[in-house]
C-alpha cells in the first residue's frame, strides 16, 4: 500500500493534500478515480483538471491552483511519472535457475542467480551474469556475454559474438548480430561478403520488439550506454550509436553511419550509409538523412499532409522547379545587366 506521503518522499515532491491518502494504481487524467495517481504534462489536457477525481495529480507548481484534488508538485511531471510507474508494475518475479527444457552447452557459465526460461538454447562459450533473466524460446549464440541484470523477453535471438553490458533490456522478436547486408556485384549476380565482426552493446540499453541490429562486416557494430531503440528499427552493419541516443519506431540506419551522443531520431527516419551525425541532433519523423550533420539542432525533410487535390497540384509544380529556377536565373542576369547599364550612364554636368 502506498500513501501520498510515501510518494512525495520518494519523488522529492511538495505535497498539497492528505499525506495518509492511499494510492492503488495509475490512470490517465480523464479516467482516474479516487484511488488513482495521475499526471499532467501537456497543456492541452489542463482543461480536464477541474473535473479530475484522482487521489492526486503529479504536476508543475503553475498548475497546482487549478487542481481540485491533491497534488504532487514537481519540476518535471513526466520524469516523476516515469519513476513512480515502476512502483505499480505487476510483472511476475523470475524463477532463478535453468528450466529443465532448456538446451545448454557444457562449457556455458551461468551465474546461479540468473533465470533461464523454457526451451532456451545456449551455445558454447556463453557467459551469463548475475540476475539475468532469459525468457522462453530465446537463442543465445556462441561466445555471447550478457552482463548483470539483463532481461531478454521471450523469443529474442542473439547470434554469435554479441557482447552486452549491464541492465540491458530486449523485447520479443529482437534479433542482434544477424548478418549485415553485404554483397559485391558480379555481372548479373551478387556475391555475398562474409560478415566477420560482432556487436557490442553498452549498459542500460533498451531494444524494442522486432528490432534488428546487424553484426559488423569487419569491425563491430556498437550501441553506446543508455541507447534506447523502439520497435521495428533496423541498425545496419558497422553502425555506431553514441551514448543516450534514442530512436522511435521504424527508423532505418544504413551501414557504417556514425551517430553522436544524445541524439533523438523520430519515427520512420531513413539514414543513408557512411554518414556522420554530431552530438545533440534531433531529426523529426520521416526525415530522409542523405548527408552528414556537423552542427547540433533540429532537422526535417519532406512535406506535411495536405488534401489530395492540393498535393497533386504541388506534385505537378515540383516537376516545374528546374525550369522555374533557370528562368529566374535568366531574369536575374537581365536585371543585373540593366542595372549595370543605368549605373554607367553619367548625367551631363
Amino acid at each position: 500500500m502506498l500513501t501520498l506521503g510515501h510518494l512525495a518522499a520518494y519523488l522529492g515532491a511538495n505535497l498539497k493534500g492528505n499525506p495518509d491518502a492511499v494510492v492503488r494504481g495509475l490512470a490517465p487524467l480523464q479516467e482516474a478515480g479516487p484511488e488513482h495517481l495521475t499526471f499532467l504534462v501537456d497543456k492541452q489536457y489542463r482543461k480536464f483538471l477541474p473535473e479530475c477525481r484522482a487521489a492526486a495529480v503529479i504536476l508543475k507548481a503553475e498548475d497546482a491552483e487549478a487542481c481540485p484534488e491533491a497534488a504532487l508538485i514537481v519540476s518535471d511531471p513526466y520524469l516523476a511519472y516515469s519513476r513512480v510507474s515502476h512502483l505499480f508494475e505487476t510483472r511476475l518475479p523470475a524463477i532463478k535457475g535453468i528450466h529443465p527444457t532448456a538446451v545448454v552447452a557444457d562449457d556455458v557459465q551461468i551465474d546461479p542467480t540468473a533465470s533461464i526460461g523454457p526451451y532456451v538454447v545456449i551455445e558454447p562459450g556463453v557467459w551469463i551474469g548475475p540476475e539475468v533473466v532469459i525468457g522462453a524460446h530465446c537463442f543465445i549464440g556462441a561466445r555471447c556475454r550478457i552482463g548483470e541484470g539483463g532481461r531478454l523477453a521471450p523469443r529474442v535471438t542473439l547470434y554469435h559474438d554479441v557482447v552486452i553490458g549491464q541492465r540491458v533490456v530486449m523485447q520479443s522478436g529482437a534479433v542482434v548480430g544477424g548478418e549485415g547486408f553485404g554483397f559485391a556485384k558480379e555481372k548479373d549476380s551478387w556475391q555475398k561478403i562474409a560478415q566477420l565482426g560482432g556487436v557490442q552493446i553498452g549498459d542500460d540499453v533498451e531494444i524494442g520488439a522486432n528490432t534488428t541490429v546487424d553484426r559488423g562486416a569487419l569491425s563491430d557494430t556498437w550501441l553506446g550506454n543508455g541507447v534506447k531503440l523502439d520497435n521495428q528499427i533496423m541498425i545496419g552493419h558497422n553502425v555506431q550509436v553514441g551514448d543516450h541516443t534514442a530512436m522511435a519506431a521504424c527508423v532505418g540506419i544504413s551501414g557504417s553511419s556514425k551517430i553522436g551522443r544524445r541524439c533523438i531520431i523520430g519515427g520512420a527516419v531513413g539514414m543513408a550509409g557512411h554518414l556522420e551525425i554530431c552530438d545533440d541532433v534531433f531529426f523529426t519523423g520521416m526525415t530522409m538523412v542523405t548527408r552528414s550533420i556537423s552542427k547540433p539542432g533540429a532537422y526535417s525533410s519532406g512535406t506535411g499532409i495536405q488534401p489530395a487535390a492540393e498535393w497533386r497540384r504541388s506534385a505537378a509544380r515540383f516537376h516545374q522547379l528546374d525550369d522555374m529556377a533557370r528562368r529566374l536565373q535568366q531574369l536575374e542576369k537581365r536585371l543585373a545587366a540593366m542595372t549595370a547599364g543605368d549605373n554607367d550612364t553619367v548625367p551631363d554636368a
